[in-house]
């Protein structure tokens, strides 16, 4: 006689999956045929630093912090953000340029705010990618999200994104990128002439 084996459906099994689960990767937001949103290529192996993406103090950066302040970190891949007053400090993670080529390092600042930004790629993007579109309108295919802040250096912004896999990544052509939610907070707090720092 041969024993059915009987599996038992229990709170401990059910919550076992469902870490499994969360533990895959994500493919969020791939859309197969769209130039604008690739598959994720894969990054090369890292060791973590759990303690990289941590709280920072604004003076070993800035003299001061009138109209506020924005630290990117390009190696943790965080913005850090500093109040007028610093009765506000704010610590998002970000997206940060695919190569060293492409990043940009030193002090700039906000020179604009746009709510629901169009987007056009620079004369370089479309060298490299002739088969992207001229002209992107405001909506949910652009690329710079829901909300942008222009930089003084010409083409660089602090935006959001529809493509969350971004965030985290090396993953942008110069820009930094935000989660839509993350951006449209700063967005509310950043003024125009707020000091940046990318480092």
């Amino acid at each position: 006689m041969v024993k059915k084996r009987i599996l038992s459906h229990t709170r401990r099994g059910f919550l076992a999956g469902a870490a499994a689960g969360l533990a895959s990767p994500a493919i969020a937001q791939y859309i197969p045929g769209d130039p604008l949103r690739p598959a994720p290529e894969p990054e090369p192996q890292v060791r973590r630093n759990i303690s990289g993406f941590r709280a920072l103090d604004w003076q070993p950066y800035f003299s001061n912090t009138k109209n506020g302040a924005i630290l990117v970190d390009t190696v943790s891949r965080a913005l850090h953000y500093w109040s007028d007053d610093q009765s506000v400090y704010k610590l998002y993670p970000s997206s940060v340029p695919l190569t060293e080529e492409l990043t940009r390092r030193g002090r700039t600042s906000v020179i604009r705010k746009v709510e629901g930004p169009s987007w056009a790629p620079t004369p370089s993007m479309k060298k490299r990618n002739p088969e992207w579109p001229d002209y992107i309108p405001p909506g949910p295919d652009n690329p710079l999200g829901t909300h942008a802040l222009y930089l003084s250096w010409k083409y660089y912004r602090i935006h959001g994104t529809h493509d969350t896999r971004k965030i985290g990544r090396r993953s942008s052509n110069g820009c930094i990128g935000l989660f839509n939610e993350d951006i449209a907070e700063l967005f509310g707090m950043a003024k125009v002439g707020t000091q940046v720092l990318l480092i």
